[in-house]
């Protein structure tokens, strides 16, 4: 009888689990911390706690650095400084229209490094839609969000003191403080857009509980002005006292376009929940939903945090820059031209990064935002007149390359026709036969000598040879989308620069080079300097840079066997840095070091599609093995998660991706070259409801390579998918084993799209 009961009591148990890991809502899977142990030397991520709803044009996090550090939040420090609102998409800038909230006990502390409090990681909760850390002082902050705004929650302890200090941040301000109302508003302003010009944020603040005392501050000296109502100028900030021991709850919105449109967005988006726990939960069901789009089965606990908390960072850029109105209607403060027009735009992006994955990743899961995400282009182009490359929030120019064109014509390529073509052409034309004003990606470096000799020179421009690449492949984007609406003016010009990239690879070395203005090369070639004519890597990793005609690159390599040859030497040379024109060694080259994968550098963006052009070397079962391994090497859900800078949501798509069994190796085609799914089972529901499936049998850690493969039940052997498959739904099955098959897949018509192909 005994062991019957215990029999009885260990099915229960299990059963019990099960039904618990059912009902584990996937946003219990997503580590927000994941990738912020980073510094300046060395990136794991170059991440912040992230609270905020997908794509919302707020977020909100935990301040360890000093105002206007780029590096908010570093897991290694041990003090927090602030709650922010925020929207950096990269360490490596400043934030804009920020501002911060501090609970102080004890005493009224502003200074932003003595009010700095002791606070561990076991007293911390960082999920994207609840963010909770009691500090060492014994106050509980907490923070759910909403697309354009929070509710924040901030508990003293018992009979101490209980002050909020608002931070005004590194620019200038005008608050106002509404005791009757239990109100702050105003506005922060601390960077300035590409014309020069002041960004506003109004924001209003409501409070559950009266104000004992107020008063404003300044953070330049740190005076602060007891009972007084308002100030204006540089840093201002305000405090309020709470009674002893007080819950408090504050309700935020912010608006670009008017103090007033801040009240409708509190009203709209907050006014609805009576308690905080009710945002919370708000906040949860939006993220498990959205989660849910993607369903995973099979694989360890691990794997599945890990793909969450991937798809939560890719879930958060382009930021949506637009508000709804009184009567709900979508229209937005531009970045661009400083006034208001109807529609969406969106911003915090860096095409050089994210056209790679994280878009084509956007067109298979939210098409109707991708849609708008086009219009959004044409209308910045229109109101500043240079497609956007780096928007944060207008135009930057960071990096290289003119990669509008290739969202442009990708969304054409996969049927999201909601702009213009004929004006996409016209601006990109602008843009290839100029350089505008703002860093070296806002029109062409070189664009003269590129058009004239076929490549950009160099030293008379820096990174000449990644240009060159990157400028080649934008041009077949702008040829395709030319083809497809048979606009043959338009087609002959890019027809003559999409295969540039010829000019400057150099058969004697068997390498991508740095060539002089005279049509030589540049001397003392050295494959593992970094620097010089490239960019942010060396000559391994520039060599794979033309997305649209691998073929072409096959043959100017000598053929199929020449190149899985090189392919495979990546990863089995020696993993060597000279540091080149950089003068020392920046964290990329740190980071591809630690890794030791060779030359193989996945923390930077130039090499991350290299592991899947074995598909068009006849080889694809290499292809599968190595992203396995990279995926397992080199992500996890920790504060160590990724292996370099997680650039806004580009290397998190690279793993959604990847895990799925894909990647987007040429956007401006229709297709996504397939590698090795991580998971057992994988179902995507698209955005009309149709549901597209991903099984591999058999699949474990060693049964990484395909066996057989077919597609709505009949056999498959090309190494890629069209968007059309995906989107139109069924089923993809995969058979795996721990051996490669040969001799699958590797018939001339089963290799991705190549130019030299067609």
């Amino acid at each position: 009888m005994t062991k019957r009961i215990l029999s009885l009591c260990w099915l229960l148990h299990i059963v019990n689990v099960a039904l618990a890991a059912k009902e584990k809502g996937l946003v219990e899977y997503v580590n927000t911390l994941q990738g912020t142990n980073s510094s300046f030397k060395l990136t794991r991520g170059n991440t912040y706690p992230t609270t905020a709803l997908p794509f919302g044009m707020h977020t909100w996090t935990p301040q360890t650095g000093k105002n206007g550090d780029g590096w908010k939040y570093q897991y290694v420090e041990k003090t927090i400084r602030g709650f922010q609102q925020a929207h950096q998409c990269s360490s490596w800038t400043t934030d804009y229209c920020v501002f911060s909230f501090m609970p102080v006990t004890g005493k009224l502390v502003v200074n932003e490094d003595e009010r700095a409090t002791g606070f561990n990681h076991a007293n911390e909760i960082a999920k994207p839609h609840y963010y909770k850390v009691e500090l060492d002082n014994n106050i509980i902050t907490e923070i759910a969000p909403t697309e354009r705004g929070a509710h924040l929650r901030f508990t003293f302890p018992e009979k101490a003191s209980s002050y909020l200090v608002l931070d005004g941040y590194t620019g200038i301000s005008a608050l106002k403080i509404w005791p009757a109302e239990r109100k702050i508003t105003g506005y922060v302003s601390n960077n300035k857009n590409n014309k020069g010009d002041l960004i506003k944020s109004y924001l209003e603040v409501v409070f559950d509980k009266p104000f004992k005392s107020y008063g404003t501050w300044e953070n330049r000296k740190n005076t602060v002005q007891q009972g007084k109502s308002e100030g204006a100028g540089e840093g201002i900030g305000v405090y309020l006292e709470f009674r002893e021991g007080e819950t408090v709850q504050a309700k935020v919105a912010s608006s670009y376009i008017s103090q007033e449109q801040a009240g409708v967005t509190l009203k709209a988006e907050l006014g609805k929940f009576k308690s905080f726990a009710a945002t919370k939960a708000a906040a949860a069901e939006i993220w498990n939903k959205h989660l849910g789009r993607i369903a995973v089965e099979g694989s360890s606990e691990e794997e599945k945090a890990t793909f969450y908390s991937c798809f939560f960072r890719a879930s958060l850029f382009s930021r949506q820059f637009y508000e709804y109105d009184k009567a709900g209607k979508p229209y937005y403060f531009s970045p661009y031209d400083n006034k208001v027009h109807e529609g969406y735009m969106f911003t915090d992006t860096g095409f050089w990064d994210t056209f790679r994955a994280q878009f084509p990743l956007n067109a298979i899961m939210y098409p109707t935002m991708h849609g708008r995400y086009m219009q959004a282009l044409l209308a910045a182009q229109q109101q500043c007149g240079w497609l956007p490359s780096w928007s944060f929030p207008g135009e930057g120019g960071s990096m290289i390359g003119n990669h509008a064109i290739s969202l442009l014509a990708d969304a054409w390529a996969k049927g999201i026709r909601t702009f213009n073509p004929e004006e996409a052409l016209k601006a990109y034309l602008h843009e290839a036969t100029n350089k505008g004003p703002w860093g070296p990606s806002n029109g062409r470096h070189g664009f003269k000598e590129y058009y004239q000799l076929g490549y950009v020179p160099y030293p008379e421009y820096g990174e000449a040879t990644a240009k060159t690449l990157e400028y080649a492949y934008d041009d077949f984007c702008a040829y395709q989308l030319a083809s497809s609406i048979g606009n043959t003016y338009y087609k002959n010009i890019f027809a003559r620069q999409m295969f540039n990239y010829r000019n400057v690879y150099d058969s004697t070395s068997g390498f991508m080079r740095g060539r002089k203005l005279n049509g030589e090369w540049t001397p003392n070639f050295d494959p593992i300097e970094w620097g010089g004519p490239f960019t942010e890597g060396n000559a391994w990793h520039w060599q794979w840079s033309v997305f649209h005609d691998v073929q072409g690159l096959i043959n100017l390599m000598g053929g199929d066997t020449n190149f899985n040859k090189k392919l495979d030497s990546v990863f089995s040379v020696p993993n060597k840095v000279k540091v080149g024109t950089y003068g020392g060694m920046i964290h990329e080259m740190t980071e591809m070091v630690m890794a030791n994968m060779g030359q193989y550098a996945h923390g930077n963006q130039p090499i991350q599609h290299m592991i899947y052009l074995y598909n068009y070397g006849g080889e694809p079962w290499k292809a599968q093995q190595h992203a396995r391994e990279v995926m397992s090497k080199l992500y996890n859900s920790t504060e160590d998660g990724y292996p370099g800078d997680e650039d806004q949501g580009q290397t998190s798509s690279w793993y959604v991706l990847s895990a799925l069994g894909m990647y987007s190796v040429c956007p401006g085609t229709d297709q996504y070259v397939i590698g090795s799914p991580v998971f057992n089972k994988i179902t995507i529901t698209l955005e009309d409801g149709k549901k597209f499936s991903i099984d591999a049998v058999n699949n474990s850690k060693d049964n990484v390579y395909i066996q057989s493969a077919s597609l709505n039940g009949k056999p498959y052997s090309h190494n890629w998918l069209t968007y059309n498959d995906i989107m139109q739904g069924g089923r993809l099955a995969f058979t795996m084993g721990n051996t490669p098959a040969v001799n699958r897949g590797t018939a001339l018509d089963d290799k991705p799209f190549s130019l030299s192909k067609q």
